[in-house]
């Protein structure tokens, strides 16, 4: 089984904030660096559950680049990179509050500009799943790249899985629009918010079946309270696995989808790959930073 996961792979600067951010003004904070972007923690999470996986990203020609590939490749990730001649690698800054919620300030570089050529075509169509970050798709700059890659898929049979991103820039995009785009993938991953966005539903169960009506499956994240699941005929709740307060939210998302991947790509059940998903997503949320 292999698993291609298309996305970001980024640095993260994370400030903790040592209580509300006071605006116009100073918060102290504790601030450290760390490997991120989403496409990145994806790929680490399934290499890390022994799922053999390549992530296509695009970097800098620098130092923050190179210690990023190096990274992925030290925990069993397979990298196939561009390296841009002129945009640095990815750079956000996320901004942590004593709670453990999470903001994000991204300057997405490299990640940007990748292209259909920087598609390694022939290990595409030859993979077991396919996983496609939505800010691909949601940024002007990557997206001919994003969409080629679904077309790709599709036509060699391979499964395809989406994780929206993101709800401001699906909001921006338009939701129809992004709808259209992921029209023909087998699993959306969005977290409520991202759920509510796409189809005006504010109930997790109303916005799950109207995402699933297509024939597709779905699972939206709802944070402490766990998860849902459905295909259009039945829905599954999960609670989320028991946790100790949180320390960093960020990569939480991104955990949950490589345990769920990891465990469904396996053949377990709905009910079973949405407990394996909740556990490792709670399993990040001790840890400082994405990864």
């Amino acid at each position: 089984m292999t698993v291609v996961v298309i996305g970001d792979l980024m640095t993260d600067v994370v400030a903790w904030a040592s209580g509300p951010l006071a605006h116009a003004s100073d918060t102290p904070a504790q601030i450290t660096t760390h490997p991120g972007g989403g496409g990145a923690n994806v790929a680490a999470r399934l290499a890390a559950v022994g799922v053999e996986t390549l992530l296509v990203a695009r970097v800098g020609n620098d130092p923050a680049g190179r210690a990023a590939v190096e990274d992925l490749r030290a925990g069993g990730v397979r990298v196939s990179a561009a390296v841009d001649p002129v945009r640095p690698t990815g750079t956000v800054v996320v901004i942590v509050e004593p709670t453990g919620e999470r903001t994000m300030l991204p300057d997405r570089g490299a990640n940007a500009a990748l292209t259909p050529a920087d598609l390694p075509v022939e290990e595409l169509r030859a993979a077991t799943h396919l996983h496609l970050s939505g800010y691909t798709l949601l940024d002007p700059g990557s997206r001919a790249a994003g969409l080629v890659a679904l077309e790709h898929a599709r036509e060699a049979g391979v499964s395809v899985s989406v994780d929206p991103a993101s709800a401001a820039p699906i909001e921006a995009a338009g939701p129809r629009t992004f709808l259209d785009w992921v029209r023909s993938v087998d699993v959306l991953l969005p977290n409520l918010e991202e759920a509510v966005v796409l189809t005006g539903a504010r109930e997790p169960e109303a916005a799950a079946w109207a995402l699933a009506r297509d024939g597709r499956e779905v699972v939206i994240t709802l944070g402490a309270l766990g998860a849902l699941w459905s295909d259009g005929e039945q829905a599954i709740r999960a609670a989320a696995a028991e946790a100790p307060a949180p320390v960093d939210s960020t990569g939480a998302g991104d955990a949950f989808t490589a345990g769920w991947l990891a465990a469904r790509l396996d053949g377990a059940e709905p009910a079973e790959a949405l407990a394996a998903a909740n556990a490792l997503a709670a399993s990040t949320l001790r840890e400082a930073g994405a990864r």
